[in-house]
């Protein structure tokens, strides 16, 4: 693929002269076909594409950006509040972190935004697309960033990786949910989200999530579901054509931003995509086989799986932590974990489990001491390092490994609400964890706020199966046994993890792999380490970076034990798009393997030399 600004010059020229140059370029049937903006917003003065025009004091703010109306906000404030919740999400804006001083960028950036509606062939559900259009884009070099969201976070879930670096430099951002995202729907209410952001109802409103309902479930249904654990798409299957239909939408929306530019062709622009963790993963995906629109990849600590070389499915992971974690934490030293969670707090509920845990056969010994030894070793004999075990508490704290098994289990499946193979729900709910009827408040910030997947935001997990003494081991058994046991359910549940596996990228595309030793969510050494084994013995162009001390969420560096001991990602990544850029240019070749030894900041505030950035 030639992508030198002489033929990109004499592409334009030749549209230019089949359109008259009259707005109206031509275009190939393949991009007739392709999503066209439904929706098209300009963000200029108070109102910029990067931070909404809150800037970094007010993304700092603890509180969210209000509502006028809390029960029926507008789409300008259900944006900037989705703005503030995903920036915070992600990175660390303490103001000890660094982040807009020391590394990043929080510049108002104006320009217009597209969005619409996409759906990949066969698919219930849409994805939401949308692509971030700088007025300073230059469509003499013109460059987009394709990024999907991390988690199971909404359509601005990657702004903080990809809007940060690319939009003020002048490339176009294009984003998807990848088919998860943020779009609730309450089954009583019947209510969702429609394109805006806003509330709407199903049967009058255009909604971007509308549940199918199980046979024979009764009309008057209570609860909430959510299109990643509902849609019954299996979306994590499918996360490459996400990726591509987002960058597709990108090159209709510069076309429609940029008449007398057009027409933008993958042969004419630049494409580069970039995520972190699932999104790591999904740039991964859209590396297989024809991706001859991509020009570069970087993917920062990738939920992506291999059936070879030690690889082994994030549900695997999850499950497997969510039942022996909490005890084999006993086994290490209290004072080498970081808080939170409070050691004092969580020591007898970890005691507890190692007891029934002894009760079930899954360990050994006659104290928690010994079953704690027990639950360590099988940990380690299944691969998990020290590093990934100390960093794993916070998802123990947080009930995130729980919380990652009931969703997953309900998308690998294509479960329709109500089915869920280990009878799990969701609902708003009271303190003491009973369901209730959410508010119409509530639901009106559920789009905004929500990181994706419950608990949060006043949703959360109904376990059916909870008994003491271990109040939630019963249901973590049962989601365990999805992967590792038999029956129906199990086979439907493994044969849509294995509908997911990742396929080797292209031949000459280059890819920069960055994950951090201490990761403790999506570990290295079941994930990234084997891919990287895999494409580089089949002489791909895959590079490593290795970052010491780097965990998973730089947005809990705020902490301040997290702070001291780990080092922010988000400066790697920029880091590594920098490197790739300058590749593309032809100012240098791509970066060797590295392990890189960044450091924490310590009991100060974030400085440059501790990232220990390679240089070309």
């Amino acid at each position: 693929m030639n992508k030198n600004p002489s033929l990109r010059a004499a592409t334009v020229a030749l549209a230019c002269l089949l359109s008259a140059c009259a707005g109206n370029p031509v275009q190939s049937p393949e991009k007739i076909a392709m999503v066209q903006p439904q929706r098209v917003t300009e963000h200029r003065g108070s109102d910029d594409l990067l931070t909404a025009g809150l800037g970094l004091d007010g993304l700092r703010a603890i509180a969210p950006p209000t509502f006028a109306d809390p029960a029926h906000p507008t789409a300008a404030e259900t944006r900037r509040r989705a703005i503030w919740s995903n920036w915070r999400g992600i990175a660390d804006l303490s103001p000890n972190g660094g982040y807009g001083q020391v590394y990043g960028s929080v510049a108002a950036v104006p320009g217009r935004e597209f969005s619409a509606f996409a759906r990949v062939p066969g698919a219930k559900q849409p994805h939401r697309v949308l692509v971030q259009v700088p007025d300073a884009f230059d469509t003499g070099k013109r460059c987009v960033l394709v990024a999907p969201a991390s988690g199971s976070r909404g359509v601005y879930g990657a702004i903080a990786v990809a809007g940060a670096w690319g939009l003020p430099k002048g490339c176009a951002v294009a984003y998807t949910d990848k088919g998860a995202g943020t779009d609730y729907f309450d089954l009583e209410a019947k209510q969702g989200t429609k394109l805006d952001g806003t509330p709407g109802k199903a049967g009058v409103d255009e909604l971007a999530f509308v549940p199918d309902m199980l046979e024979g479930r009764p009309a008057d249904a209570k609860g909430v579901a959510f299109k990643h654990a509902h849609s019954q798409d299996n979306p994590e299957a499918d996360w490459g054509k996400h990726v591509k239909q987002a960058a597709e939408f990108a090159l209709v929306s510069l076309d429609q931003a940029f008449p007398n530019a057009a027409p933008f062709t993958f042969e004419n622009t630049r494409v580069i995509a970039v995520g972190i963790s699932n999104g790591g993963g999904a740039v991964l995906r859209a590396a297989e086989g024809d991706s001859d629109w991509l020009d570069a990849v970087v993917a920062g600590e990738p939920n992506v799986y291999v059936d070879s070389l030690g690889g082994r499915p994030l549900y695997d992971v999850a499950t497997e932590a969510a039942l022996l974690m909490p005890c084999a934490l006993l086994h290490l030293p209290a004072d080498s974990l970081p808080q939170p969670p409070v050691h004092a707090q969580v020591e007898p509920l970890w005691k507890a489990r190692c007891a029934t845990l002894k009760a079930a056969g899954l360990v050994e010994g006659d104290s928690a001491e010994t079953q704690a030894r027990s639950a360590y070793d099988k940990l380690r004999a299944n691969g998990w390092t020290d590093e990934s075990l100390h960093a794993g508490a916070l998802s123990v704290g947080f009930d995130l490994w729980r919380s990652v098994a009931v969703t997953y289990a309900s998308a690998y499946g294509r479960y329709a609400v109500g089915a869920h193979p280990c009878g799990y729900a969701f609902s708003a709910q009271n303190p003491d964890f009973s369901a209730r009827v959410a508010t119409d408040i509530e639901r009106a910030a559920w789009w905004s706020d929500s990181a994706g997947i419950p608990p949060g935001n006043g949703v959360g997990i109904v376990d059916m199966k909870l008994a003491p003494p271990d109040f939630t081991l019963p249901g973590l058994q049962c989601l365990r046994a999805l992967w590792d046991g038999q029956g129906d359910d199990a086979k439907r549940v493994r044969e849509g993890i294995l509908a997911t596996r990742a396929g080797l990228p292209r031949k000459g595309l280059p890819v920069l792999v960055v994950h951090g030793t201490d990761d403790g969510l999506v570990p290295p050494a079941f994930t990234s380490a084997p891919y990287v084994a895999a494409a580089q013995a089949a002489g791909r162009d895959v590079r490593y970076w290795r970052v010491r001390n780097g965990e998973h969420f730089d947005a809990f560096l705020a902490f301040p034990a997290y702070g001291a001991r780990y080092t922010p990602m988000l400066p790697q990544f920029y880091a590594a798009l920098d490197r790739i850029q300058a590749y593309l240019d032809g100012k240098g070749g791509l970066p060797a393997d590295a392990t890189i030894a960044a450091e924490g900041r310590g009991a100060g505030a974030v400085r440059t030399e501790q990232f220990a950035i390679p240089r070309p």
